[in-house]
Parts: structure tokens; sequence; C-alpha cells
């Protein structure tokens, strides 16, 4: 059956111009999931796919497209298909594709819009790049408050059509200013014959056009709401931020903190279109600032040369002293900047952190100290690969786990406080980086038990 083909058999059937033969069914599918298709193909059977839907499906089915194949696209198809796409387009997803466009791009793109939605790009694109100016669709219902629900709505089946959202309304008085939002519901469920000012509450949300994208992220997550309206300085309603937008900047900032926190700047296009030089140049910064950290250790590791050539057994557990320090701080790290990030925790909240750290710290470092104590005795009960010291060398390991572990988790959870009071971003406190503070430190704290302990023995 034609309606059961899976999406790589369509695919491979578009590949083979075998158009005719899924034509029927590409009308069935949603946007969402003819732009899946689309993204799986190849760049010439892109274009012969778009061009085979109609101009309102293609438009919508264009808009689910990242922005990368967008930009592959615009640059292949003619210029009327294009002028189509455009035109067609929501238009804060119109403003998302000319911000990513090269300026020599934009201005091409500009030229085949029409005069209205020309204002409307020219508009939007005067918001800095990282506003909410840059996230509204100036496409929402705005009433009166002296209409009637009847009115209201009569309004809403000759104008909604094309609208970004219906699922609130906004009032306006006679200079635009924002009154209060209704929910369709309540305008459903009232009389036809009352008044839209009885619905008011005047208790409303908003977003200012020069907020910056993480506020709104922020207050749609504090105030669960769908759509937010944009206001300007005076109040104005400008335009509707819808939650669709909120969620891909969520997403691009999480993914951004993510590779911060991997130990790389942050990729400003996807993996797959990121050229290889920029993507060696983000990764060979961080790569080499972690690897001339690291050099300090084999400084560190110097400096205990003697007590190493008396008792070269303990070299047998540096890489589980130093990963097991690393790993701590790491864990700390990521509880602590993303406690940061959801607002969980705030810069005065330190000392209880650190509390909170000492104390987890302790705990960890404790149970993993037994455990490597316990390896050992263990170990020698049935071999004497550790001497006849074997006891002092366990405490040597289980006292050193305790502080190594105890000060990567302080480290960890104190370094994205010290990053943020800075006014820096607490993820560049990275795993990586953390780690190798805590495996130059640990070798200290390690070699310096062991010579505490084993002085008159193995030292």
């Amino acid at each position: 059956m034609l309606e059961d083909l899976t999406l790589p058999e369509i695919c491979e059937l578009i590949a083979e111009h075998k158009l005719a033969e899924v034509s029927e069914i590409l009308d069935t599918w949603l946007p969402a999931d003819l732009a899946s298709i689309i993204h799986a193909l190849e760049p010439d059977n892109r274009v012969t796919m778009l061009t085979t839907l109609g101009a309102p499906v293609a438009a919508s089915t264009f808009s689910y497209l990242n922005l990368a194949d967008q930009e592959a696209l615009v640059s292949t198809l003619p210029k009327p298909a294009v002028a189509m796409l455009l035109n067609g387009m929501p238009a804060d997803d119109r403003t998302a594709l000319l911000s990513y466009a090269s300026p020599e791009q934009r201005h091409l793109l500009m030229s085949l819009l029409t005069p209205e939605h020309f204002a409307v790009a020219q508009r939007l694109l005067s918001y800095g790049d990282n506003t909410v100016g840059r996230l509204m669709s100036p496409d929402m219902i705005a009433i009166r408050r002296e209409w009637t629900v009847q009115h209201v709505l009569d309004y809403i089946r000759a104008h909604g059509r094309d609208r970004e959202t219906l699922n609130v309304i906004y009032v306006v008085d006679e200079h635009n200013h924002l009154i209060d939002d209704i929910r369709i519901r309540e305008l459903l469920v009232a009389p036809l014959d009352q008044p839209v000012a009885e619905l008011t509450d005047e208790q409303f949300v908003t977003l200012s056009a020069s907020d910056l994208k993480q506020t709104a992220v922020e207050v749609f997550r504090k105030y669960d709401r769908t759509a937010l309206p944009v206001v300007d300085y005076e109040g104005k309603l400008l335009g509707v931020v819808t939650i669709d937008d909120v969620l891909d900047i969520a997403e691009q900032r999480a993914t951004q903190a993510l590779q911060r926190f991997g130990g790389l700047e942050a990729l400003e296009e996807p993996y797959v279109a990121t050229p290889l030089l920029a993507m060696v140049r983000k990764r060979a910064s961080w790569l080499v600032i972690l690897f001339v950290g690291e050099m300090l250790t084999a400084t560190a590791m110097s400096f205990f040369e003697d007590e190493i050539a008396q008792a070269v057994v303990l070299a047998l557990f540096v890489p589980l002293i130093i990963s097991s320090g690393g790993n701590s701080g790491s864990q700390a790290a990521t509880l602590i900047v993303r406690a940061l990030a959801l607002g969980e925790v705030r810069l005065r909240d330190w000392w209880m952190v650190m509390r909170r750290e000492f104390i987890s710290g302790l705990l960890l470092g404790a149970i993993l100290g037994a455990i490597g104590m316990a390896r050992i005795g263990l170990w020698s009960a049935f071999s004497d690969a550790y001497g006849p010291h074997w006891p002092l060398i366990a405490l040597t390991v289980g006292l050193s786990l305790v502080g190594i572990v105890l000060w990567g988790s302080l480290s960890g959870s104190m370094l994205p406080f010290l990053l943020k009071r800075l006014g820096l971003d607490p993820a560049t406190s990275s795993a990586p980086f953390v780690a190798t503070l805590v495996d130059v430190t640990g070798l200290v704290i390690y070699f310096s038990v062991a010579f505490v302990i084993l002085r008159g023995t193995l030292l």
C-alpha cells in the first residue's frame, strides 16, 4: 500500500523522480513531516520535492526546515519560487531566515517580498539580534472592550484565518494600548450580547520588544503560557510571541550550554552545517587551554619524583585518584550550573551550597575510600603486590580519596558561582576544566598524604 510507505522508501521514490507515485499521499502528511522528508533528501531532490507541493503547503513546510536547509534552498530555487515561499511564511519564521542570511542574501530576499511583507520584515529586523522583537509576529487578533462577544466572534471569522494564534485575544484602546488578554474559551461560553469590558480583569503578562530572548523563555516558564503579547515602552501592542519560538530558543540555549560545558566554544550553526575549520577552531581553543593545564600534572609529579622512586607502588593509584576527583568535580559543576540556570539557587546561596557540598564530598569520599581500602586489602590477601606495608598504602589511598573527592566537590560547585559573580557564563566552568583543575591539585593532595603516612617506612 502506498500510504504504508516508510520515510526511507518515500525518499527513495523522490530521488528516483517517481513523484506521481507519492504525490497522492503528500497532501495527507503534516508540514512538519514533509519537512523531515526534505531534510533527508539530497540537495537537488529537495528542490524537486518542494516544487511539487502546492504553494500554501510548500510555504508551511519550508517554515519547518532548519535555517541551514532554508538558506540552501533559497540559494537554489528560482526567484519566483523563493518569492512564493517568503511571502507565504509566518512573519516570525521569515524574520529568523532573514536574520540568518548574509547581508547580500538578505538584501536579495527582501527585494522579493510584497510591499506589505517588506514593511513588516524591515520593522522586525530593526530590533536587536537577541531581543524579543526578532521573535514576535504582528499577526494577532486585537479587539476593543466596547465590542460585544458577537462582534468579536464575527471579527475573528473575518480576520483570524492567517493569524499566528487564536488561543488568546488581546483588548486594546483607541490608541492601541494593551488593556487585557482574553482566552478564546471565555468568549465561546459568554452570552453573545455581553460586552467585552465585562470579561476583562486587566491582569495580564507582557514582554517588551527590547527584552532579551532568554527573558521570554523565563517568563513563559514562570506563567505557563502558550502565547504572550509584546508591547513597546508606552504599552502599545506590537505583536505576539508563541511557545514554538520560545522552545526553539530554549533548545538553542541548552545546546550551547552543553557544548560549552563539554569544553568547546558554542556553535552558531548545526554540527553538520559548521565548516570544518570553524569546528577545529572552536574545539582547539579549549583543548589547548586544557592541555596546558594538564601539563601541570607532569610538573606536580616531577615535584614528587623522589617519593615515586622510593615507593613505585604509589604510581599505580594515580589514575584512580585523579579520576575520582575529576568525576566528583564534574558532578558538582553540572548540578550547580543547571541549578543556577533554572533559578533554583542564586549567588547569595553560595554558602549554603558550600555546606551541602562539603558534607556530600566527605560522604562520597568516604564511600570511595572504603572501597579502595577494601580492594587493596582483598588483593593483598592473595598476593604480595603491595608488600608488607599494604595497610599503610590502603590508608593512604583511602584518606587521599576523601580529601580529593571533597576538594573536587567544593571546586566544582564554587567555580560556577565565581564565574557568575564575574559576569561570565557559569557553563564555561566545563567538566573538562574542573577535571583538569582537580587533576593537578589532586596529585598534590595524594602525595602529601602519602608523605605523612608512609614517612619512615616506604618513604
